[in-house]
């Protein structure tokens, strides 16, 4: 009797147990199927019976479902069998139409191949019309260019050459007759430059020869335009002008005012025709020449008046041509920073490696021996800067020149000036470029490169100036180019501007982080907004392996080093008032992405682990929270061998209080389970000593 009482009183408790298990998850069987051992010795006998049982009942409910079933599946496959007979008279029907279809089509294809031949030979005759058209406006500027020589009017031949080589020879390059052209072209011009210098040295000594009589009418005319009111002087300064050439009338040779005409016309239209610099250095030699003969004292006159005033005044206007340099230059610099893309200066053959090499004094022996194409580190702004540079300091000149003054003080005034001009107009809009908005990481890491290859070539900017003035730099009173500070500057507010756009960009994938905090389980794989903004930063410092190796690394450190407090901060957040054991997981899984980041080496120079060392504040708390060992936690505290010694108690404090509130939410019935009351239990208790250590600590501060 007490063996049938024992056994009915554990039937309904293995009825339980079954039903406990079909409904319960899996991760919950082990103490449920612990409690069939924990009763009577025979439990465990009854409960596989009743289990087989169990089964049984079961395995007759899917076979009744087969059956119920297997009705359906024979009427679908009798449909099949009917469907299969359509099927092949379809496949018949569809041959014969095909075979059909190829027999009508044959005529096409014979009627198709004539109308394209007809079309081949209408787009050779349209060919032909095209080209000879394009050839009869070079023939007839051809044809131009030998009346103009023949008529002798060689300004419009000039210009007439210029559109030839600009504009129509380029379209017609291919020809032999505009080889032939192209050829002839500097024999015409060599002719022109003859005559023309012929021209102007009559013209020079015509002008010698009736120098009395122009300075005197000049002289006349500046004293007539004196006595006019100022309400009519912007009137007689139009007249002036025409009256000046009215009076070449007194030249008796009707041809020197031809050839004067003809000269002034020539140097206000286009100084860049011809051989200019031969003529102008010409030119101004016998004018210098012409002059001191004119202001030589005649033995019945004396010059013995002072002219410092003068020089100081000159000086002054020095001054002003400087500074109207200065903003002219600071708008040349801005256009080329508007138009430079900020990319590696691409080159496919050697020609344009040569150009690129005329503008800019590169060397680089490991560039030449790599095979075309290829590219130069800097962009295309870089030898624009140094070009431009180049033409202040010949602006300069022109007016230091002037002043008769040493060529000790010419090189140190242009020293001086080209001073200026890098330390002040190219450094503040190097500045400002560096701080607009449009220029992204890739921008500011070329123009880091930019300013290292033009920090180089200041050398060479010595070297031109030393060259101008012929003033040796190892002179005691030369002036240095301490223009380089400007790059350095330069180099160290982009670098600066780096770690703060990359900063601001791991900030925005870091907005895009959407965690379930009262997730039950992880995902089993990284969040994606981190995945992404991982890859982001592999693909970014790639671009910083051109960068210095210092600066690399620091953008680096700085970057993991950002990443890894905004992820703290994230899991302190005071808005987020709960946390399960499942997101802690998941975010488990982002950190270690992130130390499998660092330890990859992404930026080399590393040493050891120092790079990981960014995101331990992280692992410890994390590892705290995964492994749950806060009896070694708080019994380790504060010692310097500590397992968790980065782990400072308030944050522990927060995290665990966030969990407290998601487990008693999350287990309602956790008083009917053991391991909940016991796992609650144990945080509460650690939650108080957490707020004794953190009392303590306050107290002692």
């Amino acid at each position: 009797m007490a063996e049938n009482s024992e056994s009915l009183g554990t039937v309904p408790e293995h009825e339980r147990i079954l039903q406990e298990i079909e409904s319960t998850d899996t991760a919950c069987v082990g103490p449920t199927l612990r409690s069939v051992y924990d009763d009577q010795p025979n439990a465990h006998k009854k409960f596989m019976e009743k289990l087989d049982a169990c089964i049984r009942n079961h395995d007759k409910e899917i076979e009744k479902m087969c059956n119920f079933h297997h009705q359906g599946f024979v009427d679908a496959i009798t449909e099949l069998l009917k469907v299969r007979t359509d099927a092949e008279k379809l496949k018949v029907q569809v041959t014969d139409t095909n075979r059909r279809f190829q027999d009508a089509g044959k005529e096409v294809i014979v009627h198709t191949e004539d109308i394209i031949r007809c079309r081949i030979q209408q787009r050779n005759i349209t060919t032909v019309v095209e080209k000879l058209q394009l050839c009869l406006p070079v023939l007839e500027m051809y044809s131009k260019l030998k009346e103009q020589m023949s008529a002798k009017r060689y300004y419009s031949a000039l210009k007439t050459m210029e559109q030839l080589e600009n504009v129509y020879f380029p379209w017609v390059s291919q020809y032999r007759f505009c080889q032939l052209m192209i050829e002839n072209l500097p024999k015409l011009r060599e002719d022109i430059k003859e005559i023309s210098m012929s021209d102007l040295k009559d013209f020079l000594e015509s002008i010698r020869k009736h120098s009395d009589k122009i300075g005197e009418t000049a002289m006349k005319q500046a004293q007539h335009q004196k006595t006019f009111s100022v309400s009519l002087q912007k009137q007689n300064k139009m007249k002036f002008g025409k009256n000046m050439y009215i009076n070449h009338d007194r030249i008796p040779e009707e041809r020197n005012e031809t050839v004067l005409k003809h000269s002034l016309e020539e140097e206000d239209e286009n100084e860049e025709e011809g051989d200019e610099e031969t003529f102008e250095n010409y030119y101004r030699k016998q004018r210098k020449k012409q002059a001191r003969l004119v202001l030589q004292p005649q033995s019945n006159m004396g010059y013995g008046f002072p002219v410092n005033r003068l020089f100081d005044l000159l000086f002054e206007i020095r001054d002003q041509y400087n500074e109207t340099l200065l903003k002219k230059w600071a708008g040349v610099f801005r256009d080329i920073f508007e138009e430079d893309n900020y990319s590696p200066i691409p080159i496919v053959n050697e020609e344009e490696y040569k150009i690129v090499i005329s503008k800019f004094p590169f060397q680089d022996p490991d560039l030449e021996k790599q095979s075309f194409p290829k590219k130069f580190p800097m962009s295309q702004s870089v030898p624009h800067i140094y070009i431009q540079v180049k033409e202040f300091i010949y602006a300069s000149l022109k007016f230091s020149e002037s002043l008769h003054r040493s060529s000790t003080e010419i090189d140190d005034m242009l020293r001086k000036s080209t001073n200026l001009l890098l330390t002040r107009t190219l450094s503040s809009c190097l500045l400002n470029l560096i701080r607009k908005p449009h220029i992204g990481l890739t921008e500011l890491v070329q123009i880091i490169i930019n300013t290292t290859h033009l920090e180089q070539a200041c050398k060479y900017l010595e070297d031109f100036i030393t060259n101008i003035t012929n003033i040796s730099q190892e002179t005691v009173h030369t002036t240095r180019l301490y223009g380089l500070s400007t790059f350095k500057d330069a180099r160290h507010a982009a670098e600066g501007e780096i770690y703060t756009k990359l900063n601001q960009k791991i900030d925005e994938f870091v907005q895009l982080a959407d965690y379930d905090w009262t997730m039950s389980e992880p995902d089993g794989r990284a969040s994606g907004y981190l995945m992404d903004l991982i890859n982001f930063l592999r693909s970014i410092f790639q671009v910083f392996t051109h960068l210095p190796g210092k600066v690399a690394q620091t953008a680096c450190m700085s970057a993991c080093q950002h990443l890894s407090t905004s992820l703290m901060q994230m899991l302190l957040d005071s808005e987020l008032k709960q946390i399960s054991m499942g997101a802690v997981q998941q975010f488990n899984l982002d950190v270690i992405q992130c130390e499998l980041f660092a330890s990859s080496e992404p930026v080399p120079g590393f040493q050891g682990d120092t790079l990981q060392l960014a995101f331990i504040d992280l692992r410890q708390l994390l590892d705290l929270f995964m492994v749950w060992d806060w009896s070694t936690y708080l019994a380790d505290y504060g010692q310097p061998a500590s397992k968790y010694l980065r782990v400072n108690p308030n944050t522990a404090l927060t995290l665990l209080e966030k969990m407290k509130d998601t487990s008693k939410k999350n287990n309602i019935f956790a008083q009917f389970r053991k391991n909940d009351r016991d796992k609650q239990k144990l945080i509460e208790t650690v939650v108080k000593q957490l707020r004794s250590l953190v009392n303590g600590m306050s107290q002692h501060t």
